[in-house]
């Protein structure tokens, strides 16, 4: 059964993408598609299920059932091809807090930790604020395609004694579904050099039609050095209920993280995470289908109106995740980037720099997930670049 995907004006309404304008550009007069949250409403499932605990009004201590961990272990079986046990899963309150936890648990400070940019921003941060030593191994970019640089890769790992490896997979912002022979080459290679590897996997099931997302789990033996981060939050725009999950299926591995936990003396999330994420995994793909088909239309139209007008801009193909990187370098000097976009253009976007420094000051993060008028103003105001 279908279900109809609901667009929302989220202007006063707390809303962080909206409302949160003049603290991060220091002005209002912005079209905000920046924010990787979606401007729909969350499937009614949700309201559904909320209400029905709302209704009872009473908000104590909540013990998670076995339905919720049979939620998850379903949803990964079933659209991920993974075979979770319920032992395996740990509640986090995001991927990113998690990130800092594991890079603390297996490593020392000025140890290295490898990523490949542009990726992520807060990859960075997750390594800097810990005090390990940044590796970066850049993907390789070919015209408008992005890949991993294998050679480099175990080059940078053998040279610089990495540690640990942060795969996003999809990969945000680049766009990219990465396949299982791509993954099994890196994952081979971490493992064959003792490398641990946290696997973000947030945006797993933001997939375009002819893609499939593969879990690194899934692709061979890595247990040992592998652990799965991922949640409902991106994919039915949940987020601020602050609800994700690790998949932890090494014994040891689940006990370090296990002794984590209790030296944070963190073990539990909140009662509405719990009924959130259920509900969209028990209800909710029908919703999420059809926003994978607004965000791929959001894409191609995007796409071909640009290029009507800026030929040689280089839009990555959109693969997986509902972001659009753009590379603007033919068009605008990468100094003035920052000046044209907010000043000429009025657009609220991630700049380049963000996801892997000087190297991507030409480039542009977009947030696809939102109504087709709003597309249609992005790409009426990129096209001001050229006037």
């Amino acid at each position: 059964m279908k279900e109809r995907v609901i667009y929302k004006e989220r202007k006063n309404t707390n809303c962080e993408k909206w409302d949160g304008l003049l603290e991060e550009y220091g002005r209002r007069d912005l079209l905000p598609v920046w924010v990787a949250d979606m401007d729909f409403e969350a499937p009614s499932c949700v309201q559904v299920a909320l209400q029905k605990y709302i209704d009872f009004n009473v908000y104590g201590y909540y013990h998670v059932p076995d339905s919720f961990y049979d939620s998850i272990i379903s949803w990964e079986k079933n659209y991920q091809g993974y075979r979770v046990k319920k032992e395996w899963i740990r509640f986090i309150p995001g991927v990113v807090p998690a990130i800092y936890w594991l890079i603390q648990m297996w490593t020392q400070k000025e140890e290295s930790v490898l990523i490949m940019p542009p990726v992520y921003y807060p990859f960075f941060n997750s390594i800097k604020e810990t005090g390990r030593q940044l590796v970066e191994c850049p993907l390789l970019k070919e015209d408008e395609y992005y890949k991993m640089d294998l050679e480099l890769f175990e080059n940078k790992i053998l040279k610089e004694n990495v540690k640990v490896f942060i795969l996003c997979s999809p990969h945000n912002p680049v766009g990219r579904v990465w396949t299982k022979k791509e993954l099994q080459a890196v994952l081979d290679i971490c493992k064959k050099n003792e490398v641990y590897v946290i696997a973000d996997e947030i945006h797993q099931d933001i997939v375009m039609s002819g893609y499939k997302k593969v879990s690194a789990a899934t692709c061979g033996n890595y247990d040992e050095y592998l652990i799965t981060l991922t949640s409902a939050s991106k994919s039915f725009n949940i987020a601020g209920f602050q609800c994700a999950y690790a998949i932890i299926p090494n014994d040891k591995i689940r006990e370090d993280y296990d002794q984590l936990a209790k030296k944070l003396h963190f073990t539990e999330g909140n009662n509405f995470s719990y009924i959130a994420t259920q509900a969209v995994y028990e209800h909710g793909r029908p919703w999420l289908e059809a926003v994978c088909n607004i965000v791929e239309s959001n894409y191609f139209y995007l796409k071909n109106e640009l290029k009507k007008v800026m030929p040689k801009v280089k839009i990555a193909p959109l693969e997986g995740t509902y972001l659009a990187w753009l590379d603007m370098s033919d068009y605008v000097d990468p100094k003035r980037m920052k000046e044209i976009i907010l000043d000429k253009c009025h657009l609220a976007v991630d700049f380049g720099e963000l996801f892997g420094g000087e190297n991507y000051k030409s480039h542009i993060r977009l947030n696809l997930a939102t109504s087709r008028e709003n597309i249609e103003e992005v790409v009426k105001r990129l096209q001001l670049i050229t006037n």
